[in-house]
């Protein structure tokens, strides 16, 4: 703006500067085209400076947008971490002051509601729709490409992989409206399955309800499966916290070869079962790898047998600086590709066999939509998604 004046206060000067000599006039052309091109010249001061000031406000712009997606990110990520700690904390604290009564209400109030997540939580589309998933999506950026379409009156289990660090593709595509899941998808309720403990922690149940994100056991399935009609799209991270403790930037790898729990339940419901990709969500946090037989592998497995999840020692860039270490994820593109349903039977008691021959079938399909697309996002056509 300071160019701008400066280029202005210029054309002013020009014109006293001709008024106050007005005898060069009656010299004609050279008067003239000086003062002409004095003007022209200031003209193009102000163009100039114009285009400075432009510059600087869409630079300024850019920056803020870019510390929003952030932001964006880094409050999700504390959520996930810490706010089921830290509003439990909240509310024992609240119970030991004068407004204690606030928090009976609530404890009241949770324990007539304990069973809500089981039976598909309470979605809000208005939460689905906050902006501040368009900035989560930009940050990567994150994408969601649809391969087949999907009829609404089938019910489905979509096996996500790879788990990641966190899962955020999964999160973003499926609990929000940022990739525009409903509209490309018409008709289908996505339902992410998470773990059930989250459920039990004060406040962040109702977080992750709102997202469309439920428990993922039995009960809470076979009820979506069975009691909530059709167009239910259950997504299950299969992998979970085992493969999480492999995610590292470069990897290709799935947990899968002995997790056949998910098949089974498709074949119980008669659910088609949908394999997913997700391009990219190994690359946006650095792990430390413990080695099979060390220590800090026995602690994590330790975690998943009796906790459910698995400790990772991980890290991200800075809240401030990409150079730094922190919590927020790195900025890497993730690509979620929807691979097609493959159509499964409804057999009240499948037997081994059963169960055995339709996972052989999804990990078939699951290794021709890596082949199938992996050059597509920067891999090589020599890449090889391990199955373990």
């Amino acid at each position: 703006m300071k160019t701008l004046i400066a280029a202005y206060s210029g054309v002013l000067r020009g014109e006293r500067r001709a008024k106050a000599d007005p005898s060069q006039s009656s010299h004609g052309g050279p008067s003239l085209s000086r003062e002409g091109s004095g003007r022209w010249g200031t003209g193009s001061s102000i163009l100039s400076a114009l285009q400075d000031l432009f510059s600087v406000t869409w630079i300024n712009r850019s920056k803020v947008e870019k510390q929003l997606q952030v932001i964006s990110v880094l409050q999700w990520v504390l959520s996930f971490l810490v706010m089921g700690v830290a509003c439990s904390a909240i509310l024992m604290y609240i119970f030991c002051t004068d407004c204690w009564l606030i928090a009976v209400l609530y404890f009241t109030w949770l324990v007539f509601d304990w069973n809500t997540p089981k039976k598909g939580g309470r979605r809000s589309q208005w939460v689905r729709n906050w902006a501040v998933w368009r900035y989560f999506r930009d940050y990567f950026p994150i994408q969601l490409v649809k391969t087949h379409n999907l009829s609404t009156t089938r019910n489905y289990i979509f096996g996500y992989h790879p788990h990641g660090i966190m899962g955020l593709g999964a999160f973003c595509n499926f609990s929000t409206e940022a990739t525009e899941v409903s509209k490309k998808f018409p008709g289908i309720r996505p339902y992410l399955a998470t773990l059930a403990g989250n459920f039990r922690m004060p406040v962040l149940r109702e977080y992750l309800m709102s997202g469309g994100i439920c428990p993922v056991n039995r009960d809470t399935i076979d009820y979506l499966l069975s009691k909530n009609g059709s167009g239910n799209a259950i997504i299950i991270v299969v992998g979970g916290a085992a493969e999480s403790l492999s995610s590292m930037p470069g990897k290709n790898a799935v947990t899968l070869r002995n997790r056949k729990g998910f098949v089974k339940l498709a074949l119980r419901h008669g659910a088609d079962l949908v394999p997913i990709y997700s391009f990219g969500e190994n690359e946006v946090y650095k792990q430390v790898i413990f080695e099979e037989g060390s220590w800090g592998r026995w602690v994590q497995k330790k975690f998943q047998k009796y906790i459910g999840f698995a400790p990772c020692i991980f890290h991200g860039r800075g809240l401030f600086s990409s150079d730094t270490w922190g919590l927020v994820p790195y900025s890497k593109p993730i690509t979620t590709v929807v691979g097609e349903p493959i159509t499964i039977p409804k057999l009240e008691h499948p037997t081994q066999q059963d169960i055995d021959l339709y996972h052989t079938m999804y990990m078939e399909a699951l290794v021709k939509l890596f082949d199938k697309h992996k050059t597509k996002f920067g891999l090589p056509e020599t890449e090889v998604l391990e199955v373990n």
